[in-house]
């Protein structure tokens, strides 16, 4: 259990890093975002191990889903506002959708290429 409340202060704590720096930095970037972008260059420089958020993570990512649900409400309460604007927002999503489908399959092609390369090499 007190592993678990570790990993998750860790967590917790660069997650309110990022919202300190939301706050200082005059860009348009979520402070989740910032968060993120911490963890990972913790964990790629070694600052932080792995194993020192792996089991905390796991969790989080499990209980994800459980997460939309306010917004999955917010979205069924604000359904009269929503109405007229569905047709846009529709046909915006469908487009963002298949783009990011499309860039992230040439990105995974790049990597795996490059992959390869070096195994080659």
């Amino acid at each position: 259990m007190m592993k678990y409340l570790k990993q998750f202060l860790i967590i917790l704590t660069i997650s309110f890093i990022g919202e300190i720096l939301k706050e200082l930095l005059p860009l348009p970037v979520p402070a989740s975002i910032y968060g993120m972008v911490i963890l990972f260059v913790c964990l790629l420089s070694g600052i932080i191990k792995l194993d020192s958020v792996r089991e905390t993570g796991k969790l989080l990512i499990e209980i994800m889903p459980v997460m939309f649900i306010p917004a999955g409400v917010g979205l069924i309460a604000s359904w009269n506002v929503l109405k007229p604007l569905l047709i846009p927002v529709s046909i915006i999503t469908c487009l963002t959708i298949v783009t990011v489908m499309i860039v992230s399959g040439h990105v995974a092609q790049i990597i795996i290429k490059k992959g390869k390369n070096k195994e080659q090499m």
